[in-house]
């Protein structure tokens, strides 16, 4: 028989999170999934970027989409940045409460698209920065009245110049801030759009592999 190097796939009690590999860990990954999508969407490339060694922990958005199938942060269609005061205090408060198995300084922060942008801001943003051994964010974008604190983290940013989603000025934009900031700043372009290309992989593990050494 052959033995999965994942073998716990648990939801949590409320079904608002998903977790794959051991249930106790010296470092974890969060996932937070773009808008449209759910949980499960970021779990194998978390998977492939962690290794069955470290706990990944998928979050899943507030609100339903309203197409009918998926999640999101917030309303984008029309933006509803009237929910993100909310958004942002219940992510934090959630992250914070994952903290208390595996502390924050020995957690990564991954998110793509509106995932990538509550990322950033509840770790940069209103409330203090949080002291997280990484924080990657794909295809992301900054908030209309996002002023980040001065990062306690390294960050990397991931963009394909070619986005018709998020245009990669974006990234440009997040970049600045962050540097203007005070942070500590990498950032990957490739020739795409809106995605997370394999050819990255092995970069983004190496960055959060860096984070999470002694």
């Amino acid at each position: 028989m052959v033995t999965s190097p994942f073998p716990e796939f648990l939801p949590s009690d409320d079904g608002q999170q998903l977790q794959v590999g051991p249930s106790q860990a010296q470092r974890r990954l969060v996932l937070l999934h773009g808008w449209g999508a759910d949980a499960d969407d970021l779990l194998d490339l978390g998977t492939e970027l962690a290794g069955p060694e470290v706990s990944v922990v998928a979050l899943r958005a507030p609100h339903p989409h309203p197409g009918g199938c998926g999640r999101q942060w917030y309303g984008l269609q029309p933006p509803q940045f009237d929910q993100l005061p909310d958004a942002r205090s219940s992510l934090r408060r959630r992250l914070e409460e994952l903290g208390r198995s595996v502390p924050l300084e020995r957690t990564a922060l991954l998110g793509f698209s509106q995932g990538g942008a509550m990322a950033l801001d509840v770790a940069t943003g209103a409330g203090g920065a949080l002291p997280l051994a990484s924080l990657i964010a794909c295809s992301a974008y900054p908030h209309p009245d996002w002023s980040p604190d001065q990062p306690r983290s390294p960050i990397l940013l991931t963009h394909g110049e070619m986005d018709a989603v998020v245009p990669f000025a974006a990234c440009t934009a997040l970049e600045q801030a962050l540097l203007r900031a005070g942070g500590t700043v990498e950032h990957l372009s490739f020739q795409g759009g809106h995605g997370i290309p394999p050819d990255l992989f092995p970069p983004m593990r190496q960055f959060l592999a860096n984070g999470w050494r002694p």
